[in-house]
């Protein structure tokens, strides 16, 4: 707190004395909020941006870094499984992860593997927070984050290459080759992202003891790779078209020696191998209206990869399943392997009277196969949905905006979400109130999953729940905000109430289902059975505040503080009572400012600088402890060379992140409040290179790309 409150009374020294100097600041447009485009002090929903300047300031290895150090409503505990995001107290299976506009697709009701997104093509990142669902459907309870990619239109072949390398062998490696011939256009993409991983502690509790010697890694090494290619054409001014894909694969190494039954003995490594093709088009019917299509396909696949002799549940050439079926190191075995099929329409029409009509449909197919983690093997589930809203701006001050949307499950049958939210403008100052409705429907992996997951002395066994209730949300805000040239403040309240909440809680043993084909050990380990459950009831309610002010136009402040508390309750049959139940990750507290500057010293030479501190207060688990409250603190640097307007440019980053070396060493097995390795260095080198246009990658005064 000492070291806050310090560097909240040196911005203050600097806001006194710093020299005004006029600003060149190009006006933000967003498009998540309502689906349309709106600059963004007049978004009726109020949305958060991290812009461009900003994640180049930053300097972020991964999306999970630059979401936690930027913004002060996400929490991440990265683990093999995936992120383990959560946004204002709802895990990731609350929230929607777009990529322009397109639903990501990941663990099906389980963690996004947010690998699939290469931060170094990403323009911006608008958050909108609370139930979106009559613009994006089911997922979008908790909020909607959009990552809005670069779009290369650069004439010619545009060329570029980043290479980072960091603490514990950490690299990054991004190239991307853009070619425009006539009315055809490619972008071809590359990353890879690799660690060797890092140990903060060597003790792990097992079998009601410490051991001092676990070879369990914090964060255990892993290799992932993308290669995505988009093609399109350009039929005239008013109608393209596009087809894109990628493939993706990701190894986590696991260590392979040490003590039964710690958990630090593993004969497998976790496998993924993901795909995805899509194709849709825009036609512009006139100035102001149009008309989109998409149709996506996208598979998530999870195996084991044997690295020795294991004895594992699985099935014999003859097809029949066995507890006991032998796998040789270098053979895979299929967890589960989720596919998505997606189809949507949308029109914005701006009609007279200052309305404009957002209207659409969407048809979303899920299969899951799953032969060891489903009782029949493989289960399915369909929505569709149409949905209509309308953006009314009948006086110049007031923006009314109101929509539905129109659910039909195959297993839950029809659900109605409406929304409506009022923006009230005077002059540079805003006030935002909503409501909203969300429905979302138990996934086929909340339904029928069933798996084990040994953790020293213990055994987890999750299973699914075939008597789910589909859940259903109300969400209001109420915010203020003021935005000039230089400054910015907002403050919003919030009370998300969910009625059916799903969530895993801990059961009985004499609660298994009967029937179960999963093998539960010999007894020799506590078995704990988690299953997905019903909530009677539970809300999450907070205050968020964001506040920014642009000294001159080289210095720039800011920060964010989210409080969040939460409220859920359980009903317990046997004893005919309702039992508080924590929501996993929860913390009351979270924080982050930040501090930046920059320079062109000389035409070939621009210099950027900041220091960022971010932190959390503990957070709360059902089981195996809470995590530690932490702060982390780290300094950035980026230097642009070469002049502006030349094919060439090249831009280096040095920075180090957690400057004051804090590690959370709580024993293994047990929460973290956050896996930080302590004080680590990185750089990156890009080389950006154009044959066509001379485009201008480098900003001065008057080319201020800042979009806050």
């Amino acid at each position: 707190m000492k070291r806050i409150v310090s560097l909240i009374l040196a911005m203050g020294s600097i806001v006194v004395y710093a020299q005004d100097e006029k600003q060149y600041t190009l006006p933000g447009v967003v498009v998540t909020g309502t689906g349309t485009q709106h600059l963004l002090k007049d978004v009726p929903v109020q949305t958060e941006v991290i812009s461009r300047k900003m994640l180049d300031n930053y300097s972020g290895k991964s999306l999970e870094e630059i979401l936690g150090g930027l913004t002060a409503s996400f929490s991440f505990n990265e683990g093999d499984m995936g992120s383990q995001l959560q946004l204002n107290g709802l895990g990731n299976n609350y929230v929607l992860i777009l990529v322009d506009g397109k639903r990501l697709h990941g663990d099906n009701g389980g963690e996004n593997d947010l690998g699939l997104i290469d931060p170094h093509n990403v323009e911006r990142i608008e958050i909108v927070k609370g139930a979106q669902s009559a613009l994006y459907g089911s997922d979008a309870i908790a909020g909607v984050i959009n990552i809005i990619t670069k779009k290369h239109t650069e004439s010619g072949v545009y060329l570029e290459n980043t290479s980072r390398y960091g603490s514990y062998n950490d690299i990054r490696q991004h190239n991307g080759v853009s070619v425009k011939y006539g009315k055809w256009t490619s972008y071809t993409n590359f990353q890879l992202q690799h660690t060797d991983g890092w140990q903060n502690t060597a003790d792990e509790y097992t079998e009601g003891t410490i051991v001092h010697d676990s070879k369990n890694k914090t964060v255990n090494k892993y290799t992932n790779w993308q290669v995505s290619e988009r093609l399109s054409y350009d039929f005239s001014k008013n109608l393209s078209l596009y087809a894109e894909g990628w493939v993706y694969g990701k190894r986590i190494y696991r260590p392979t020696d040490g003590h039964y039954p710690s958990c630090d003995v593993h004969t497998y490594d976790l496998m993924y191998r993901n795909a995805s093709a899509s194709t849709g088009g825009q036609w512009k019917i006139n100035k102001t209206d149009y008309l989109t299509f998409d149709v996506d396909w996208n598979r998530h696949a999870y195996y084991y990869k044997y690295t020795a002799t294991t004895l594992e549940d699985g099935y014999d050439p003859n097809g029949k399943f066995t507890n006991y079926f032998p796998y040789f190191a270098g053979q895979k075995n299929l967890q589960s392997d989720q596919q998505r099929t997606l189809a949507t329409v949308k029109g914005v029409f701006y009609l007279p009277a200052q309305n404009i009509l957002n209207v659409g449909g969407e048809f979303r197919y899920d299969y899951l196969n799953a032969p060891m983690r489903v009782v029949d093997g493989k289960a399915s589930d369909w929505t569709g949905s149409i949905y209509a809203q309308d953006e009314f701006n009948l006086l110049k001050w007031l923006n009314i905006t109101g929509g539905i949307r129109l659910n039909q499950n195959g297993a839950f049958g029809f659900k109605a979400t409406p929304k409506l939210s009022t923006m009230i403008s005077m002059g540079d100052f805003r006030i935002r109130l909503g409501w909203s409705q969300g429905f979302k429907t138990p996934t086929p992996k909340e339904l029928h999953y069933r798996y084990l997951r040994q953790m020293g002395s213990k055994t987890y066994y999750y299973m699914g729940n075939e008597d789910l209730d589909a859940q259903t949300s109300n969400y209001w805000s109420a915010g203020a905000e003021y935005r000039d040239n230089r400054f910015t403040f907002s403050v919003t309240g919030y009370l998300n109430k969910l009625e059916n909440m799903i969530t895993l809680v801990n059961i009985p043993v004499g609660e298994i289902p009967v029937g179960s084909t999963q093998y539960l050990g010999d007894g020799s380990n506590e078995i704990i059975p988690r299953m997905y459950k019903n909530m009677e009831d539970a809300k999450t309610y907070g205050v968020d505040v964001n506040l920014s002010y642009k000294i001159s136009s080289e210095l720039s402040t800011g920060g964010n503080y989210s409080y969040l508390d939460t409220d859920a309750h359980v009903y317990d049959p046997k004893h005919d009572r309702l039992n508080a139940v924590t929501i996993d990750g929860m913390a009351h507290h979270k924080w982050n400012v930040y501090l930046t500057w920059n320079h062109r010293f000389v035409p070939t030479y621009r210099l950027s600088a900041g220091i960022y501190g971010r932190g959390s207060s503990k957070r709360y688990y059902q089981n195996d402890g809470n995590g530690k409250a932490y702060q982390i603190w780290r300094i950035a640097t980026t230097h642009d060379l070469g002049k502006s307007g030349k094919p060439a440019t090249y831009r280096l980053e040095v920075g180090v992140d957690n400057i004051f070396n804090f590690v959370d060493r709580t024993p293994h097995d047990y929460h973290l409040g956050t896996t930080s390795a302590g004080t680590t260095f990185y750089a990156t080198f890009s080389v950006k290179f154009n044959t066509g246009k001379k485009i201008n990658h480098l900003t001065t005064k008057k080319d201020n790309y800042d979009e806050d």
